[in-house]
């Protein structure tokens, strides 16, 4: 047990990483500002090492120790071992998984960086629910679709519940930010992508009939929960689609609506 430390003070500084996980906006502007976030659950905190992301600390009830060993010893990080009811005091949730990790972010990639390998990419326009976003990230991983790009008002990917929504996937897929919207677009557009606008308005083209599949490159855009793309990123795109629907539906969840489109924009693509 080398190098376990047990804390029983919720007031101890070493457990600042993890105070007020509920406190979504403390949390949304702590976490990029001091250049962290917080992974939850083994199999995300074994991602999130595989994916490279460096380990600041640990956080376990005493019951995960042996489960996490492995992963204990390969971390040279503090790693806190606290009863469960300290956890929640401290985080201010029941932390049912029993093990959280904060670890390090990455620099984020450019957009340019990424669009130059990239055959098929996601654009997300305002899509601020971190739920939405860590089932996008999931769909967009398990699709084979190759970057995300996000407008500058989106929710961050590494946020907790994104990370445990996606089950991780958020280290899959690299993402970037454009830092200007929509005027960003013409980057992506002169990276030789078609830029296709999601949309259930009837003018636009259903997603068969475009045959994006075919495209030497592909940019599909997905607006936010109920309001979807903006009325200036419809007029910047090349092509409004849409996915055909029955008995009177009129729309998709917009996690839903992704994996739909993920699948008809990379269908017959070799798997990764």
């Amino acid at each position: 047990m080398a190098g376990l430390i047990t804390i029983d003070d919720p007031d101890d500084p070493r457990l600042y990483d993890y105070t007020g996980l509920t406190d979504v906006e403390l949390r949304r502007r702590r976490e990029p500002a001091e250049g962290l976030f917080i992974a939850e659950g083994e199999k995300v905190i074994r991602r999130a090492g595989e994916a490279g992301y460096s380990m600041r600390s640990m956080l376990l009830s005493a019951k995960w120790v042996d489960t996490m060993r492995d992963v204990i010893d390969a971390a040279p990080a503090p790693v806190y071992v606290v009863d469960p009811a300290l956890a929640e005091q401290v985080t201010g949730y029941h932390v049912h998984r029993g093990a959280l990790a904060s670890m390090r972010r990455k620099p984020l990639p450019t957009a340019a960086g990424l669009l130059t390998a990239a055959r098929r990419v996601v654009v997300m326009e305002s899509v601020n629910d971190h739920t939405n976003i860590g089932a996008i990230f999931r769909s967009a991983a398990a699709l084979g679709m190759d970057a995300v790009l996000l407008s500058p008002d989106c929710a961050d990917p590494l946020y907790r519940r994104s990370v445990k929504v996606s089950m991780g996937a958020v280290f899959s897929v690299p993402y970037a930010r454009l830092d200007v919207w929509p005027a960003g677009l013409r980057e992506v557009r002169e990276a030789g992508f078609r830029l296709l606008a999601l949309t259930p308005d009837e003018r636009a083209e259903p997603l068969d009939a475009v045959a994006p599949h075919r495209m030497d490159r592909a940019a599909l855009m997905l607006g936010a929960e109920g309001s979807g793309l903006s009325r200036r990123a419809l007029e910047a795109s090349d092509t409004w689609v849409r996915i055909p629907m029955s008995h009177g539906v009129d729309s998709l969840n917009v996690g839903a609506a992704a994996a739909v489109a993920f699948y008809a924009v990379t269908a017959g693509r070799p798997p990764a």
